[in-house]
């Protein structure tokens, strides 16, 4: 996607793969409760529901123009996990929800080529 001048607009380009994300997990039954949810730490792409409702879901979706969808993947490196993890906690204080919820974090990668990969559980906060 390109502005005026030509050059990339990486916010459009998100929100455009952001909705595409959103969309999918809808399909698949998630209810999605929270889009680019600001933190003092940074935006959380896409907070959901499981289909069961029994799981807050932190999703992180990731675009990258090649066609292997796993540069996209990749992208949510160790520091990124941890930044996600202040994140959720911080969003959790904000909207009031108790420690006894469960939380998943996943990632969504999209490739160039169109191919779109969900990776349930990436990773996981630690203790």
């Amino acid at each position: 996607m390109t502005d005026s001048n030509g050059l990339t607009n990486k916010r459009k380009t998100g929100a455009h793969y952001e909705q595409l994300a959103a969309a999918y997990l809808e399909r698949e039954g998630y209810l999605i409760v929270g889009r680019n949810v600001r933190t003092r730490y940074g935006e959380i792409d896409l907070t959901a529901r499981t289909p069961d409702r029994k799981t807050l879901v932190i999703c992180e979706v990731k675009y990258r123009s090649s066609r292997d969808v796993s540069d996209a993947l990749s992208a949510v490196d160790y520091r990124k996990q941890q930044q996600l993890i202040q994140m959720a906690r911080q969003y959790m204080m904000k909207y009031r929800i108790g420690e006894e919820t469960q939380v998943r974090f996943d990632v969504i990668g999209i490739s160039g080529g169109g191919e779109l990969s969900h990776i349930e559980n990436a990773f996981d906060a630690g203790s």
